[in-house]
Parts: structure tokens; C-alpha cells; sequence
């Protein structure tokens, strides 16, 4: 096969795997199964009856694929949030995204170290892996809809501030884990570091991206968008090259640039919710081509057991005592507690712990498929139900809109 065929036939193998998620994210619209499980699932089988596709993508490159999607998915979530609904809810968005994630993860540790024999570290990483949320698996299980009001501010808020919180957590785990001199306090350090350098990029990032916006006048309106994602690349850059958190900062760059008012803004908000959802695809598809590196036949018990005692333990106290001060209904407490949606970050996490040879990593890889699975399938696919159950009002949107 010459070289310009081989290359026709990726691009063909690519392009329809890209049409193919578009025409699923119309079924999921009409079917209760989350598109992110189609994807998940899809690969996963597709590994089974042609190992071959499996063993052209590695670990690392799902690791690499996951951060620059998460880059573009926080991006997007931050300008869906904006600052001004971000105001109104800054404090039960920080304290879930931080201290919700910190006590989410302890639970699952204590459940990994007490009932499935991890290690005191082992236990630690499952724990840092599982405890964030996902703000894209949320958008495509939700569709057009968006949850009104201060609640659906929080969940999409929380989500998005709790992916660099259980980011720092992992990489000061990892640390703790793979260095024999090494103390807890590590772990500490590592999380201030991550997430201060993260805040002051983001604030001055968005600074310097909103002037650039609204000074330079581009003379192709469609170079607008490409310059915004250009931006976060150099946002998020910028604070890793500094050890902080990028993803913090190009998520709190999202929410400060999310209601600025600039040229071509509708076409941007338009381009990176498109490059989010593509991005989300990419991911769930990646993971599904690497399952097989794990064996999952001894793991199933106790990887479904972990993602029920998350879904209906670890997630409803690690949070509850957070809620409680908040002037919520009941039934939104409960939708809040039920909507912590497992997805691309959990995924990033593991790769990240098996790449640094963590003992107990391949387990752990193992695991957070099947809990992602689950979570996406089941706590995904009964949302809109348990959302109509309890009450919560929802609204159509389009991106773009006033």
C-alpha cells in the first residue's frame, strides 16, 4: 500500500468515526443510553472482534488525547458558566469543587483500603481517580437542556473547578507514591502550588485574551475562533511550564471570558462547544480501545460494587454536609448528590497513575472503566428521569443566544 493510500485510509477510518458520533449524538437525543456509553462501549467491542485496532493506541496516547481534550472541555464549560453566574454561586462551587472532592475521594479510599484490600496508597489513588465530576458527559446527557437556575449553576460549576482540584490531588498522590522519602505533606504542596499558580495564570490569561479580543480586529471573522483556542492552549501552557494547574486556568479563563462582550463572540461559543463534544468523543472512544490492556474478568465484582457504593455513598456524604448550608430544596440537594458524572477525567487520572508504574495502577485502569461505564450508562441515562422526579426545572438552549 503506497503512503498516499495508507494516509487516505486513516483519514477515511477518522472522518467516519467523526460523522459516526454526530449521527449518535442525534439517537442519544431520542434513547435513554448516554452518547459518551455509545462511544465507550462501541470501542470496547470493537477492540474485542479486532485486537488489531487496539494495539495501534497506547496508554500514553489516551493520556495525551484526554489533556487536550480536557483543555478544550473546561474551556467550553467555563464560558458556559460565566462570571456572572459564577458570582452567584462562587462560594457552594468552590467549597463542593475542593472540599467535596477531598471528602468524596477519602471515602472511596477508606472503602479501597477496608473492603477491596488496596494499600493505604492504592487506596489514596483510586480515590484522587474517582472523585471528580464531568461537566461534558453532564452537557451530552442533558442535550439541550440546561438545569435553571442556582442548582444547575453549581453542578456545572463544581464540575469544573472539581477536575483540577482531583488533578492536583492525583499528581501529589503520585508523588507521595513514588517516592520512598516522601511524607503526606507532599501531597499538600503539591495541591497549594497546582491550584494558586492555576487561579493567577487563568485571571491573567483571561486579561490579556479579552483585550487581545477587543483591540486587534481580525480582517476573517472566522480567524476569531482560532485565536480563542490558540489562547487556552497558551493559557494552559503556560501554567503547567509554571507546575501549577492549567486546567484550572484555562477554566477559570472560560468563566471570565464566558460574558465579555467582544467581536465574533457567537461564533466562538459556537466553535468550542463543537471542539468539546468532539473532544469528549475522542476520549471515551480512546478508553474503550484501551480496556483490553487490563484484565477485566477478575475486576468486575468489585469495580460495580465501587461504583455503587460511590454513586449512593461516597458522593451523596462526601457532599451533604456541604450542601446542608445552602438554601436549596431537598429535591435539588438530592440531584446534585445523584449528578456527579464520571467521565474524561477519572480516565486521565488512571493513565496517569499507570504510566508512573503506581503499584496496583493496572487494577486501578481496570476499575475506573467499569465505574465510568456505569456512571455514564446508568446515573447518566436516569438524570432526565430523576430530574422530572424531583422537580428541577429545566430549559431549552442554544448556544449563542442573548
Amino acid at each position: 500500500m503506497s503512503e498516499i493510500t495508507h494516509f487516505g485510509l486513516l483519514i477515511l477510518i477518522v472522518a467516519a468515526i467523526v460523522a459516526l458520533a454526530v449521527l449518535l449524538n442525534k439517537v442519544s437525543e431520542r434513547v435513554p443510553i448516554p452518547a459518551p456509553a455509545i462511544f465507550l462501549l462501541a470501542a470496547a467491542i470493537t477492540v474485542h472482534f479486532w485486537p488489531s485496532v487496539g494495539r495501534q493506541v497506547s496508554v500514553l496516547d489516551v493520556e495525551r488525547v484526554a489533556v487536550v481534550a480536557l483543555v478544550l472541555i473546561l474551556f467550553d464549560g467555563g464560558m458556559r458558566v460565566g462570571s456572572r453566574r459564577f458570582r452567584a454561586a462562587a462560594i457552594p462551587i468552590t467549597v463542593l469543587g475542593v472540599f467535596g472532592t477531598f471528602a468524596t475521594a477519602g471515602l472511596v479510599a477508606l472503602a479501597g483500603r477496608y473492603l477491596f484490600d488496596f494499600s493505604w496508597i492504592a487506596a489514596g489513588i483510586l480515590g484522587a481517580a474517582l472523585a471528580p465530576t464531568d461537566p461534558a458527559v453532564m452537557f451530552s446527557v442533558l442535550g439541550k437542556r440546561e438545569v435553571a437556575g442556582r442548582t444547575g449553576t453549581i453542578l456545572e460549576g463544581e464540575s469544573g473547578v472539581n477536575d483540577p482540584a482531583g488533578i492536583a490531588l492525583m499528581i501529589g498522590m503520585i508523588e507521595y507514591a513514588t517516592h520512598l522519602d516522601a511524607t503526606f505533606w507532599i501531597v499538600v504542596r503539591e495541591f497549594v502550588l497546582e491550584m494558586s499558580i492555576g487561579l493567577v495564570v487563568g485571571m491573567a490569561g483571561a486579561w490579556l485574551v479579552l483585550a487581545s479580543l477587543r483591540r486587534i480586529h481580525l480582517a476573517n471573522p472566522a480567524l476569531y475562533p482560532l485565536r480563542s483556542l490558540a489562547a487556552a492552549g497558551v493559557i494552559y501552557g503556560a501554567a503547567a511550564v509554571l507546575h501549577g494547574s492549567g486546567f484550572l486556568a484555562v477554566f477559570v479563563a472560560g468563566i471570565l471570558i464566558g460574558d465579555a462582550v467582544y467581536p465574533g463572540r457567537d461564533d466562538v461559543e459556537r466553535f468550542h462547544t463543537s471542539l468539546a463534544s468532539l473532544a469528549e468523543v475522542v476520549v471515551f472512544i480512546g478508553l474503550g480501545l484501551t480496556v483490553h490492556k487490563v484484565n477485566l474478568e477478575p475486576l468486575w465484582t468489585d469495580a460495580l460494587l465501587i461504583a455503587l457504593l460511590l454513586a449512593f455513598l461516597a458522593r451523596p456524604l462526601g457532599i451533604a454536609a456541604f450542601l446542608a448550608p445552602l438554601h436549596l430544596r431537598r429535591g435539588e440537594r438530592v440531584f446534585v448528590m445523584w449528578s456527579g458524572l464520571k467521565g474524561a477525567v477519572p480516565i486521565l487520572l488512571a493513565a496517569f497513575a499507570l504510566l508512573e508504574g503506581v503499584p496496583g495502577s493496572a487494577r486501578i485502569y481496570g476499575i475506573v472503566f467499569v465505574v465510568v461505564a456505569f456512571s455514564v450508562i446508568f446515573q447518566g441515562g436516569t438524570v432526565p428521569l430523576v430530574a422530572r422526579r424531583l422537580g428541577i426545572p429545566m430549559r431549552i438552549v442554544h448556544r449563542g443566544e442573548a
